[in-house]
């Protein structure tokens, strides 16, 4: 009797080499690919940090329409000796009508303190943040009773160092200012060669209140990381508040290029700091002047969204030279601006 064997049927099993092949080979397409899939990520939300930098732009442009004027980078009482930490609003607070946010524009108060106002607890507005700034959505509690806020990453163009001077009233040469009232006839230099605003960090570490050891304009990094030495108070939480008037918060200035580091001492660390020489309105008419060194930053690599007063918008290169960055940044220097 003949024993019965299955059919052959021509197909066999993979062996372990040929599976370990496998293996490599689409590990080795996963490694190329990731890159790719990286880059396109990072090319998609640097078109949206972009277009909210668009809608900052127009938003202005129907406040300005609305008001005659630019909106100020605070409201100071000089004829006080003394006005609250948080007394008052900075650009982002006074344009939220102007953004798709009337009901919540109509519920604030601007002449009173922000921190006051639990209306705006734990509101996160989307076209204040960048989708590349990783610590974006991370929320600041402000204190007890007070309102928690989610950080901006985008600030005002409040000039090229000088901000504000309490004794005399006089402001910087930026679009915003304390007490400012810029008209569209006051940006002397162009509406496309004028900086409106551009991208900063989230929670970025600053120093405050020492004022500068020199009025004169740091011309580098190392220039300023001396300057930024000179403050008293060392903070991490700049661009935290976006209600908050003061140029730490509300702005930028264009001392020195975008993404420049500037090494400086926080609580026994070295870090990548922003400065400002005595806080604007804090002492009100015995109050120092205002010196700032607030940085454009971002994450994206090699540079900075910006938008101009005119409403576009672009993408600087960190190795943009400083004159022409800091020319970019005034509204009536007169400069000669090339095309970039």
């Amino acid at each position: 009797m003949k024993t019965l064997r299955p059919m052959d049927d021509g197909r066999s099993a993979f062996t372990l080499v040929e599976l370990l092949v496998v293996i490599a080979i689409i590990g080795l397409l996963v490694a190329l690919l990731l890159p790719a899939v990286q880059a396109a990520r990072e090319a998609a939300r640097r078109a949206q940090c972009l277009n909210n930098l668009k809608q900052l732009g127009l938003a202005v442009h129907n406040y300005a329409s609305n008001w005659g004027c630019f909106p100020s980078s605070a409201i100071v009482d000089r004829n006080v000796q003394a006005t609250g930490n948080n007394v008052s609003w900075g650009v982002h607070g006074r344009i939220l009508p102007f953004i798709e946010q009337v009901p919540l524009g109509s519920q604030v108060n601007l002449v009173e303190a922000w921190d006051s106002q639990l209306v705006i607890d734990g509101v996160r507005i989307p076209v204040f943040a960048c989708p590349s700034d990783p610590k974006s959505s991370e929320i600041r509690d402000t204190g007890a009773g007070k309102p928690r806020l989610y950080p901006t990453t985008y600030g005002f163009n409040l000039g090229v160092y000088f901000v504000y001077d309490p004794v005399t009233g006089r402001g910087g040469d930026g679009i915003a200012f304390p007490n400012s009232a810029v008209t569209w006839a006051g940006v002397i230099d162009g509406t496309s060669h004028t900086l409106l605003a551009s991208e900063v960090k989230a929670w970025q570490p600053y120093r405050r209140n020492g004022g500068p050891p020199s009025t004169n304009i740091p011309a580098s990094a190392a220039e300023a990381s001396t300057v930024v030495a000179s403050a008293g108070e060392a903070k991490t939480t700049g661009h935290t508040e976006w209600p908050d008037g003061r140029v730490h918060h509300t702005g930028f200035t264009a001392c020195l290029p975008p993404n420049t580091r500037v090494p400086c001492d926080i609580g026994g660390r070295t870090e990548d700091c922003d400065y400002n020489s005595w806080q604007e309105g804090k002492n009100g008419i015995n109050g120092a002047p205002t010196y700032a060194i607030v940085t454009a930053r971002s994450f994206h690599p090699g540079g900075v969204n910006a938008v101009h007063v005119d409403g576009s918008a672009r993408f600087y290169a960190q190795t943009i030279e400083l004159p022409v960055w800091r020319a970019l940044a005034t509204r009536a220097g007169r400069e000669l601006v090339p095309n970039q």
